[in-house]
């Protein structure tokens, strides 16, 4: 392992957590928030210090790393990065213990969103934007990790050879730097596009910029309680406009400007939309009592793993779970088995029963009717990140039922963690005081959260290039 280059490119996902610390700052003088401004200082300069004490210590190395370093970098990454974004936590005036600052940092940068404060009315303004922000740098970090690192060409389980990707390709050293900052400008541009939008919606400014954070992450933290308190009852449409962006390929939008490149490279995202209108119509005649915006609301917020929801309590919990599990796109922020994936396991499904029925049938294995085609490893990939899903579930659910939570609590809160999916009162599990489970409880929630951002299989490709001699 190439543990030199490693912490050099480490050093450099280490500098934007400066950036936020420093506007933390700037914000807490402006508006005279001088009892938390010590906090962020205090992260400003250990993050400026790690950050340049690792760039130097690495400079010398050999830059290309293999995939396995780049597994590492993952890792490594989310680790450093949640510790320097939990002190501010454990340092500010609420008395947070350690652990609980540590989960809810991990929880804020892989866009889980579950929480450990239960009253977000009476927290430090400079605190609730603090946790936006963390979710926003999140964010952009996965779509670094998912765009550059798993479009490796060997280890591609992520499938993104499928899709859209902005004519980025698969990363040389020469093209890194350019990929990231059209990354980077991308996810900036639609951040700004939610926030004019919540304005228009008469969303208020401090609401709109922490709303605009965590929903283009895809994230599940709110500036205030609940969503209630934010929006009025007339515009519950511009939620769900906003929440579809980031579920969508996020160069999907920049190319409007040509029909053809919307046909030819996004099929997956038309096809998700014709999904969410149909399923909408449906649960609005079966279901009832219930306006066709918050419904559209819910199954967008369930695909796209926000989470976020004005609905209190309502029949068929399980449909939006599932909707969970299932995800958005490929190249978006949206965690779970992922639509496409899902599409491919029903297609070759219902392709091999028709087989048995007509032998001689001849099977379209295009997707989306595009010129991709469903090859027998795209099939085998597909089935194996969906046992692998389930896998996680088991072990997660066992763990949270030795904490005293029900069966059909544990089964939902495992979902919901592995697809990085806030506990909200959609999924029946808003109750869930995060803060008194137990610490160990805590860690493995931690650890499943993350696991939901790489898939179980580079834990175990890493586990054994590390622990496995050949």
């Amino acid at each position: 392992m190439n543990y030199k280059a490693i912490l050099f490119y480490l050093g450099f996902f280490i500098f934007p957590l400066s950036g936020l610390s420093f506007l933390n700052i700037l914000y807490s003088t402006y508006f005279d928030y001088f009892l938390s401004i010590e906090s962020y200082t205090i992260t400003f300069f250990l993050t400026l210090v790690t950050g340049i004490f690792f760039y130097y210590y690495g400079k010398t190395s050999v830059k290309k790393i293999s995939f396995y370093d780049q597994l590492l970098l993952i890792i490594f990454v989310y680790s450093f990065s949640s510790f320097f974004i939990s002190l501010p936590y454990y340092l500010s005036n609420y008395q947070i213990t350690f652990v609980d600052s540590i989960f809810e940092s991990f929880s804020g940068l892989t866009s889980t969103g579950f929480s450990i404060f239960e009253n977000i009315t009476y927290l430090d303004p400079t605190l609730i934007l603090w946790r936006s922000s963390s979710q926003w740098i999140g964010g952009l970090y996965f779509l670094i990790f998912l765009i550059i690192i798993f479009s490796n060409n060997q280890y591609n389980f992520r499938l993104n050879h499928l899709v859209h990707t902005g004519n980025l390709g698969f990363f040389s050293k020469s093209n890194t730097k350019n990929a990231i900052l059209q990354i980077f400008l991308v996810y900036s541009l639609l951040t700004l596009l939610i926030f004019i939008i919540l304005n228009i919606g008469n969303v208020r400014l401090f609401n709109s910029l922490n709303l605009s954070m965590s929903i283009i992450s895809n994230g599940g933290f709110l500036p205030s309680n609940s969503l209630s308190q934010i929006f009025l009852k007339d515009n519950h449409y511009i939620l769900a406009i906003v929440l579809l962006i980031p579920t969508l390929n996020i160069f999907f939008i920049f190319n409007f400007y040509s029909k053809k490149k919307i046909i030819n490279n996004h099929q997956e995202d038309i096809f998700l939309i014709v999904f969410i209108l149909a399923l909408s119509l449906i649960l609005f005649y079966s279901i009832g009592n219930i306006k066709i915006s918050d419904i559209i609301i819910n199954i967008i917020t369930s695909i796209s793993n926000s989470g976020i929801s004005f609905t209190k309590k309502i029949d068929g919990t399980i449909i939006f779970i599932l909707l969970c599990a299932m995800g958005g796109t490929l190249i978006s922020n949206s965690s779970g088995i992922k639509f496409i994936r899902v599409y491919i396991l029903i297609k070759t499904a219902a392709a091999e029963i028709i087989r048995l029925v007509r032998p001689n049938n001849v099977f379209n294995n295009t997707i989306f009717y595009s010129e991709k085609k469903i090859d027998n490893q795209t099939v085998n990939l597909s089935f194996l990140i969906f046992i692998s899903f389930f896998i996680g579930i088991f072990i997660l659910s066992s763990v949270l039922v030795l904490d005293n939570i029900n069966f059909e609590n544990s089964f939902k809160l495992s979902i919901l963690t592995l697809t990085n999916t806030t506990n909200s009162s959609l999924y029946g599990v808003s109750d869930i005081n995060f803060s008194n489970l137990l610490n160990s409880t805590k860690l493995f929630l931690i650890i499943f959260m993350i696991i939901g951002k790489i898939e179980l299989i580079s834990v175990l490709i890493l586990f054994k290039k590390l622990f496995i001699k050949e």
